[in-house]
């Protein structure tokens, strides 16, 4: 169950976030990789490196307690073949910001791809974000 704030409380969480993904001074990047996902920020060990996308900057507006993402850049010529399962934003200072889950879409991941099998040398493109501002995460 996901859990329910008051819209004040989900805009100042989804502020917070748009302000980190922000924070370097340019547009911030997730990237895509395969493995396990590793304890919150920590270092990438054998996990690899599918794709980097690109944010807008800023990356997007709150309005009523939701992050709504603009545009977010895809990745033309995917880095490694693999299946994308997970997915870190940082900034463009290389900061850590936040990991999350991908999955194809429709498969209900925190960012859907247009496939989350992905194949060296084509394009990665996000189709869908969940409303993380509002509790599910």
């Amino acid at each position: 169950m996901a859990l329910g704030f008051p819209t004040a409380l989900r805009t100042t969480r989804a502020t917070t976030l748009l302000t980190a993904i922000d924070a370097g001074g340019a547009a911030g990047v997730l990237e895509l990789y395969t493995g396990a996902r590793p304890a919150t920020g920590a270092a990438i060990t054998d996990q690899t490196l599918l794709g980097t996308l690109t944010f807008s900057y800023p990356c997007g507006e709150v309005v009523d307690g939701v992050l709504t993402f603009d545009a977010i850049t895809q990745d033309a010529e995917a880095d490694a073949d693999g299946e994308a399962a997970w997915g870190r934003i940082k900034t463009s200072a290389d900061a850590f910001v936040m990991d999350l889950d991908v999955t194809d879409t429709g498969g209900g991941g925190d960012i859907e791809l247009n496939d989350a099998t992905i194949s060296a040398g084509g394009p990665i493109a996000v189709t869908g974000t969940k409303q993380i501002a509002e509790g599910n995460a």
